[in-house]
């Protein structure tokens, strides 16, 4: 699940406090989330995804250097 959510975040192109403030979630448990330390709800990860998507915020792939 977490491998997936970093996927999501870097498909954006957001930093983890960029990504945060987007979805109004405190910084530290989106990085427990991506850390693996916490896990996440699957149906929000959903949620995460189809709300970028209809936003059309998700770019094709990551650039490169690009982690968080």
């Amino acid at each position: 699940m977490k491998d997936k959510l970093i996927e999501l975040r870097l498909s954006t192109g957001m930093k983890r406090g960029e990504f945060a403030e987007y979805f109004g979630i405190p910084y530290r448990t989106l990085q427990d989330w991506e850390l693996g330390n916490r896990a996440m709800p699957e149906y929000l990860l959903r949620l995460m995804a189809y709300k970028l998507r209809m936003e059309k915020l998700i770019r094709e792939e990551p650039e490169a250097g690009e982690e968080n």
